[in-house]
């Protein structure tokens, strides 16, 4: 019970602030950019969260990552398990597919703002994780059950992973 009243705490407060961006910002992609910068910077300090409940090695692939955070990390933080598919040849996109989103419970997106990606602060919290982690990835919503579609979609694309940088030289 304690679960479920948090979960609609969280989904009723994500809503409030949505609705005060779309009153602060008179475009939606502007919205759309904010709720993404937010995530980001909840996705950079979310990933310790992430790391120290799981003991979570080191990926040994973009594969295993993007199922980490289809099956761990949606439900870890969501409560809401994603999957994995559409896997381009080189293993560099896929799609994570949300059974459920959380975020969405409650809202109807009226006409004017069928362009407003609602739950866009996942992808920020998704590159920002990732980038905490030396991956360097695009994320970005294909699908999105409020919009009319079938399902809520979200395309992950890997981009680079810069290797560590020590701030020092090691002596030689």
């Amino acid at each position: 019970m304690a679960d479920t009243i948090n979960a609609e705490i969280l989904v009723l407060t994500y809503g409030s602030i949505v609705r005060q961006l779309v009153a602060d910002y008179d475009d939606v992609n502007e919205v759309n950019k904010q709720l993404d910068k937010m995530g980001y910077n909840i996705g950079v300090r979310l990933i310790d969260e992430y790391l120290s409940k799981t003991k979570t090695t080191r990926c040994s692939d973009f594969r295993e990552t993007a199922d980490r955070i289809a099956k761990v990390g949606f439900k870890m933080f969501l409560n809401a398990p994603a999957s994995v598919s559409n896997w381009n040849p080189e293993g560099t996109e896929c799609t994570l597919i949300l059974e459920e989103n959380p975020l969405a419970e409650f809202v109807e997106l009226p006409d004017q703002l069928q362009n407003l990606r609602y739950s866009n602060i996942l992808c920020g919290v998704i590159r920002g994780a990732l980038e905490m982690v030396n991956i360097e990835a695009d994320c970005s919503f294909i699908k999105d059950a409020l919009r009319g579609d079938d399902s809520t979609e979200i395309k992950l694309k890997f981009i680079s992973a810069p290797t560590e940088q020590y701030p020092f030289k090691d002596d030689d």
